[in-house]
């Protein structure tokens, strides 16, 4: 990994210099635009609108159209002069309870990592942020723009994770949700019942994406020229309104009967069992069975020929 960022974080009179990775990335195939007809790719190109002239770079400027149709454009000068935080300082602001912060904040991940001089009081918050089980809220510097993010703990390592800024999240305004809706008591069990059958410890490397790995597989198969295999679509979830309770006894038993195939025992797969081991049973016994059973009962007897016919091929097959 290459550092993207170099500071230090800064905590009461304790600095700490870091350097900051990107922690995640995109597992996207990257496609580029290409004429369907030879395969050649699209280039674009900036033009100006007005004089219709190509724009190369270092002519481009920020420009902010007001909603009267007014413009003003910002210049390097106009950016520099705007308060900001120093480009490589972490500043700690406060330390909060790790469950204040809304998930919903959280925006993207980066690794701490503390220079070779820095080790001790890269511990020493560390281990103050695991032992108090709060994060830290910063302020930093990145890309030109200041973000408000928290520094936590995940393994050993410290994380710094930018936050949204509290008006960048969406009111959910849905007017149905204002709305009392009855829940019968049998509904709220079942529903219940069907979180208890399928929970579980997360574990992120059970999944996989079978998109990507399907498309992956495709552009493969067009390289090497192979005719690509048919991927199965998944079933289409049903849009009509069915009976919840049904619903969800269904899917209780299913999710139970999943856990039973991977070796979980299963009550419904039980109950399943023993009604269908009586309908199992007759025709699990051999045909010799069977005779000796015909023989017991000599009430049901149903044809005297079938009988005599029978009785002629049991010595035939003893001689033999």
């Amino acid at each position: 990994m290459r550092a993207i960022w170099k500071g230090a974080v800064s905590f009461g009179l304790v600095n700490v210099p870091v350097r900051l990775f990107a922690a995640t990335q995109e597992h996207d195939i990257r496609f580029h635009q290409v004429h369907r007809a030879d395969g050649g790719r699209i280039r674009m190109k900036r033009v100006c609108s007005v004089c219709g002239e190509e724009v190369s770079y270092d002519q481009l400027a920020k420009g902010y159209e007001a909603e009267d149709g007014r413009l003003v454009v910002l210049t390097d000068e106009d950016f520099e002069s705007l308060p900001l935080a120093t480009g490589h300082e972490i500043d700690v602001v406060e330390f909060v309870p790790t469950e204040q912060v809304d998930p919903v904040l959280y925006g993207r991940s980066y690794y701490l990592e503390p220079d070779a001089r820095a080790a001790k009081p890269y511990a020493l918050l560390r281990e103050a942020l695991e032992t108090t089980e709060r994060v830290a809220v910063v302020k930093v510097a990145l890309r030109q723009r200041e973000s408000l993010a928290v520094l936590r703990v995940r393994d050993r390592v410290i994380m710094l994770q930018t936050l949204l800024w509290p008006d960048e999240v969406r009111e959910a305004a849905f007017p149905i949700l204002d709305e009392d809706v009855e829940l019968r008591p049998q509904e709220l069990r079942m529903a219940a019942s069907l979180v208890d059958s399928m929970a579980t410890d997360f574990e992120p490397d059970s999944f996989e994406d079978d998109y990507q790995k399907a498309l992956f597989d495709l552009v493969e198969a067009k390289l090497e020229g192979a005719a690509p295999a048919p991927v199965q679509s998944s079933e289409a979830a049903s849009t009509e309104v069915v009976d919840l309770l049904s619903a969800l006894q269904a899917s209780v038993d299913r999710a139970r009967a999943n856990r039973g195939e991977n070796g979980t025992t299963s009550k419904t797969a039980e109950r399943t069992t023993t009604k269908k081991a009586p309908a199992k049973a007759p025709a699990a016994k051999a045909p010799a069975k069977k005779t000796a059973a015909a023989e017991k009962k000599p009430a049901a007897k149903k044809a005297p020929a079938k009988k005599t016919t029978t009785a002629k091929k049991a010595p035939a097959k003893r001689s033999a």
